[in-house]
């Protein structure tokens, strides 16, 4: 298992009316922490892509604890679990200093360019 945190800012336009991020956001926050991830397994995205490797999201889910709001400075961690066959399975925790705002779980499926499941990169299962 690799994890990795990664640090942003909550921006405006993540915000409802009452400064508070938005459910949404949470879902594009996992994503920035996915690609930090596999930038730091040695491989990107856009690479993979050109080689025919596209990863879909099958499952998320998030659970949230308490809200995050405009300006603030998070940390999301993700955790990389040990996968075989076509699926990446990640966890996330997203923090506000030390406080738990919210965790959340995602499973990606990988694909080929006609959206046929096919065998994840034996690089990206090794630890």
């Amino acid at each position: 298992m690799l994890t990795i945190s990664v640090p942003l800012r909550v921006r405006y336009h993540e915000c409802d009316p009452m400064n508070v991020a938005h459910h949404s956001a949470y879902a594009v926050w996992f994503e920035i922490a996915r690609t930090e991830l596999l930038r730091q397994q040695g491989s990107v995205y856009a690479q993979l892509e050109k080689d025919g490797v596209l990863f879909v999201v099958a499952r998320l889910s998030t659970r949230f604890r308490k809200p995050a709001y405009y300006d603030d400075e998070l940390t999301v961690e993700v955790t990389a679990h040990r996968s075989v066959g076509v699926k990446i399975e990640h966890t996330y925790r997203v923090l506000r200093g030390k406080e738990l705002l919210a965790t959340g779980e995602t499973t990606l499926a990988c694909v080929d360019r006609a959206g046929k499941l096919r065998p994840v990169p034996a690089a990206l299962l090794e630890d």
